[in-house]
């Protein structure tokens, strides 16, 4: 079992940057594929990023190439997303996922446990 709690969402400027967390709990962890997705109101839970095992290989959505980052640090049981240029278009409820096993997917359905979610609201 894997708990996931995030943190850092807020209240922000286009062009500001914000650092979300995620604190996982679980000796699973560090053989664990996570993610980060996004709901913004009215639309369904999207992929932003993934990050694997290691922390060796990343991939992103289109929309956030060049301006988030993933990273995980496997000695705290932490996922990072550090978000740069914000535009109001990132607004959305930010969620972090981790699956059962180092499988690599974009997919909202592949990922085993979830956060509750941290809103990011960026204003233009």
């Amino acid at each position: 079992q894997v708990q996931l709690v995030e943190s850092g969402g807020g209240l922000v400027q286009a062009g500001d940057s914000l650092r979300l967390s995620c604190a996982a709990s679980g000796r699973t962890f560090s053989s664990s594929t996570m993610g980060w997705f996004r709901q913004a109101p009215g639309k369904e839970r999207d992929f932003v990023a993934v990050i694997s095992i290691n922390g060796g290989l990343t991939e992103y959505t289109n929309s956030v190439k060049g301006r988030f980052t993933i990273s995980r640090d496997n000695a705290k049981n932490m996922v990072y997303l550090q978000m740069t240029s914000l535009k109001p278009e990132d607004t959305a409820i930010y969620y972090c996922a981790a699956r059962r096993d180092s499988g690599w997917s974009l997919r909202r359905s592949s990922y085993d446990y979830w956060g509750q979610g941290t809103q990011v609201t960026v204003s233009s």
